[in-house]
């Protein structure tokens, strides 16, 4: 089982290309479902996530191969399959897109309720909802969700809530239903936009992605396409947070500025200077940071998704800063492994106060999801002496080669192989 090895003090100097984002790349594998042509995809990343993903659209049926050009190619002209099993889905919830794809296009699906992230509830209710709104049964039995529909039909549907792979789960099956879906309440997240632009190269008639009203008009059926996806921007986030915390300069290549949006705001509040031109940023930081704080919403708002990494510059920033996380109940995991490292940090409730120290000390701490992974790995560059991170398995599932992108940064990490634990 592997392990990271970190020893702080070392500043970030260099240059380093986001990889292609994780968020935007599980759904687009997914719609490879609605085609028996073949999707030619580009920009996919080498993580744990996308292989999960893989093993199961395989079980299913889908072939796949990379070609010579990097672009991922799968083709699902032969689906054999329409039951997700519990082994394939328990550590991504992710897995949950197939079920959209396979009832529109197929009229039925048996998905397992999925896993992932021990970091509160994250419920399916709000899928199932708006799939019985396009006409579809749907039934809950022996873990399984058991959707049926001889066609889908277009719908109105407002969902209680705003989610993103819900979102994407109603966009992607209603493409093919009869008539035109209307979803209120969407998610206006870049993963969205960054599907909705692929199923509609594949002949999907889809407009208002990017806005909380995604009018959908179903089509008979949809074909092959290549789509390049989007930068990461929660990876490209994290580096910004990594060198702010630990000083120096750095070059992101292949990132889109736009899609990061808060967090670049409350980076420069801790006193990052950012210059950006079309697809790269390059960042620079002198002094100790100025604590920021922020409040977890759904996007434009402060993502959920760097809540971690942000606690982790204000750990060592001066000042204190009030943080709030409104979107999972149960996003402070890494609180206590931060406090292992020296941070001063109070939590209550849904808010933390962390109290901003001058110096963390290394120790050995345990990543209990993938975002906090990435906020130990942040104060593990930081602290003095060696840091060891235990459970890396997660940061693996998001974040492609971090470890040796750091290195060619300047920072002294290594990854340790030990005997499983």
């Amino acid at each position: 089982m592997d392990k990271l090895s970190i020893n702080g003090g070392n500043t970030l100097h260099g240059e380093v290309a986001i990889s292609g984002s994780k968020n935007a790349s599980l759904p687009i594998l997914c719609s490879s479902l609605l085609t028996s042509d073949s999707i030619a995809l580009y920009n996919i990343p080498h993580l744990n996530d996308i292989s999960t993903t893989l093993n199961l659209l395989n079980y299913l049926g889908v072939k796949h191969y990379w070609n010579k050009n990097d672009a991922l190619i799968l083709q699902s002209n032969q689906i054999n399959c329409l039951e997700a099993p519990y082994e394939l889905v328990k550590t991504m919830r992710a897995s949950i897109l197939v079920l959209g794809p396979l009832l529109s296009r197929f009229g039925e699906a048996h998905i397992s309720l999925p896993g992932g992230c021990s970091i509160g509830q994250r419920p399916v209710d709000q899928h199932l909802k708006g799939l019985s709104a396009l006409g579809a049964d749907i039934r809950l039995e022996h873990g399984f969700v058991v959707a049926r529909a001889k066609k889908l039909r277009g719908s109105s549907i407002r969902t209680d809530m705003m989610t993103v792979t819900g979102t994407e789960n109603l966009m992607m099956a209603a493409t093919l239903a009869k008539g035109q879906t209307i979803l209120e309440n969407a998610a206006c997240e870049p993963e969205i936009v960054d599907l909705a632009e692929l199923l509609n190269k594949m002949g999907a008639s889809i407009k208002g992605y990017g806005t909380n009203r995604i009018i959908i008009d179903g089509v008979d059926q949809l074909h092959g396409a290549e789509h390049k996806v989007s930068p990461d921007r929660i990876e490209a986030g994290t580096f910004l947070c990594a060198v702010c915390a630990t000083g120096g300069d750095i070059i992101l290549h292949n990132v889109i500025l736009s899609h990061m949006g808060s967090t670049v705001d409350k980076l420069i509040q801790a006193g990052l200077n950012i210059q950006f031109g079309d697809n790269w940023i390059k960042a620079s930081m002198k002094s100790r940071p100025k604590a920021v704080g922020f409040r977890t919403s759904e996007y434009p708002g402060f993502a959920t998704d760097m809540q971690a990494q942000l606690m982790a510059l204000n750990t060592i920033a001066k000042g204190s800063a009030l943080i709030v996380e409104n979107i999972f109940e149960n996003r402070y995991m890494h609180v206590q492994e931060l406090q292992r490292l020296g941070a001063n940090i109070e939590i209550n409730g849904h808010s933390v106060v962390v109290h901003g120290v001058k110096n963390l000390s290394g120790a050995i701490v345990r990543a209990t999801d993938l975002r906090a992974s990435a906020s130990l790995v942040i104060a593990g560059l930081i602290a003095k002496d060696e840091t060891l991170i235990e459970r890396i398995y997660h940061l693996d599932r998001g974040y492609d080669s971090m470890d040796i992108k750091l290195r060619n940064l300047g920072a002294n990490i290594q990854r340790v192989t030990v005997d499983r634990e």
